[in-house]
């Protein structure tokens, strides 16, 4: 598989980062530069090249979607989880030609680079998918050569054998590892970062576990977002099932980012919209609508698919983080992540009106540096994006 990326006109970006002694310029930030599927469902040795804002084209079958649960489900490993959820189904991420081993052994491979203060930082990952599902090897490494090297040793422990290199080439360190947890997350609860060997470790695994778990997979479906729903914490889910929730949050919390998501209603909704806000109703849930001016309004529930999902993508653009069901890195400076935005099927149910809408906000957005985009797209969008914004456009083809 191999991929071609164009980018259209880039929107004002803000100041780029210091050069630092080499003489290149490292993000201020953590970001995924690359994402890497080697083996990986129909993906074989993918590298798709990750900007700020990055939308992914081709024909259906091509592996767009595929490439976005990649990425999902490193983030979700980054931020700690066991790989029996990440991949409830392993079987379905195996290559559909792959063959078994004599052991009768089959997986798939993914992995990453990542850019950021320490440097680029690369991650490679092995998944054993059948008979049992299983990390059999892990390595981390930097442009100085490796960091963590993880391998199954042996096939009837749970566990793999970890070498840590904190003293250059040399590994100093021989620990075991589990086979269902991403060993690069772990590494900061193993190391005290005594010495400097420990800290160039520590400082590569922190930037890939920063990069990476900062992720929203955003996927709204409109058929559950015309219902009214209780008040809660007013943090937007996935599905944006409970954004008449939020909104009755922005509303009150939020007046210029609230003001801004009512100027992009505007845009993209049929009809004049004077404002965005929410009714209580008898029983305590709340209902969003538009208002229309001179009293009169719209319940959400009335309006069309992409009417819904262009207002759910735009609120997610315009809130960020603490508006969103993420759980960035709680240790870490918020002016130090980069929320990344998991957007498949960004143009579903648009039209031509509402995609320009989104593309240029979601470059604006973009250019700023805290937020980035991954999103897919079918080929009239993707033209649009070329032509018009700061996105980089990646053309999967077999």
């Amino acid at each position: 598989m191999t991929v071609t990326s164009t980018a259209g006109p880039a929107p004002s970006a803000p100041r780029p980062p210091a050069p630092d002694r080499a003489g290149a310029a490292r993000p201020p930030r953590p970001v995924v530069s690359e994402l890497r599927l080697g083996s990986f469902a129909s993906h074989r040795r993918t590298v798709i090249p990750l900007g700020p804002f990055t939308l992914l084209t081709g024909a259906s079958g091509t592996g767009k979607s595929t490439a976005l649960s990649g990425y999902g489900a490193l983030a979700r490993l980054a931020a700690g989880d066991p790989l029996e959820e990440v991949f409830p189904d392993p079987s379905a991420w195996v290559p559909e030609r792959s063959a078994a081993d004599a052991q009768g052994r089959r997986g798939f491979r993914l992995g990453c680079a990542v850019d950021g203060p320490a440097g680029p930082v690369d991650l490679e990952l092995a998944v054993q998918a059948e008979p049992e599902l299983r990390i059999v090897g892990e390595r981390l490494s930097d442009g100085r050569g490796p960091l963590l090297s993880t391998a199954l040793r042996d096939p009837r422990r749970s566990v793999l054998q970890a070498v840590r290199h904190t003293a250059g080439e040399v590994p100093v360190a021989r620990v075991p590892f589990p086979d269902d947890r991403l060993g690069t997350a772990l590494l900061p609860l193993r190391l005290a970062g005594a010495t400097a060997g420990e800290r160039r470790v520590l400082s590569a695994a922190e930037q890939v576990v920063v990069a990476l778990r900062s992720a929203f997979v955003c996927d709204p479906q409109p058929r559950h977002m015309r219902d009214a729903v209780p008040l809660g914490e007013g943090r937007l889910t996935s599905s944006c099932d409970n954004l008449a929730e939020v909104l009755h949050r922005t509303h009150s919390q939020c007046a210029q980012r609230h003001a801004r998501l009512v100027a992009t209603a505007g845009a993209g909704c049929a009809g004049p919209v004077a404002g965005l806000g929410v009714e209580r109703l008898a029983d305590g849930r709340v209902r969003a609508r538009l208002d229309r001016g001179g009293g009169a309004g719209t319940p959400l529930g009335r309006l069309g698919s992409g009417e819904l999902r262009y207002l759910a993508f735009a609120l997610v653009l315009l809130t960020g983080p603490h508006v969103l069901v993420v759980e960035p890195a709680a240790e870490v400076p918020s002016a130090m992540q980069t929320l990344t935005v998991l957007a498949d099927g960004l143009d579903r149910d648009l039209d031509v009106r509402q995609t320009d809408e989104l593309l240029s906000l979601a470059a604006s957005i973009c250019a700023g540096g805290h937020m980035r985009l991954l999103g897919t797209v079918g080929e009239p969008a993707a033209r649009r994006a070329r032509a018009a914004t700061g996105a980089v456009v990646v053309d999967l083809a077999e």
